[in-house]
């Protein structure tokens, strides 16, 4: 009787559980940056989730603060985005290889492709333009209707 009992409770927990994680879920996000056909939630939360790295993401997010340049080595512009499914990703565009976004402020809206590296913090995303050699996947930053690359 107990063991009807524990197994009955076990899989009223499993089923709140799914509809738990269900209700806080953000909604879906159009991976293709906006097809009806390809819904999927965030690619940054999966990626967060996973704890991936080395792997090109595309998202989309509002501009949350732009940071200084990175001038260790190659000089990068910085800048932190919180993604459409609540995602805070560090951008990191190389700016020997693609022209710096001029002007960018708080409040923009940017799409970002680039090589997703995880962290605590979220994470962040480089290799946000093309690659000379052609041996990486070339990234961008889309902002105000032009391809940063």
């Amino acid at each position: 009787m107990l063991q009807g009992v524990a197994l009955l409770l076990a899989g009223a927990g499993v089923l709140w559980g799914v509809r738990q994680q269900s209700a806080n879920q953000a909604p879906p996000q159009a991976i293709d940056g906006g097809s009806s056909q390809a819904q999927s939630i965030d690619p940054a939360q999966a990626a967060f989730r996973d704890r991936s790295s080395g792997m090109m993401l595309q998202v989309s997010g509002a501009v949350e603060r732009n940071l200084p340049d990175d001038r260790d080595g190659s000089p990068h512009q910085r800048f932190i985005i919180r993604t459409n499914g609540g995602i805070s990703l560090l951008i990191v565009h190389n700016l020997d290889l693609a022209p710096r976004l001029d002007g960018l402020s708080p409040g923009h809206s940017v799409t970002v492709l680039g090589e997703y590296e995880w962290n605590d913090r979220g994470g962040l995303i480089h290799w946000t333009h093309d690659d000379p050699q052609g041996r990486h996947a070339a990234g961008y930053v889309e902002w105000q209707g032009r391809r940063y690359q």
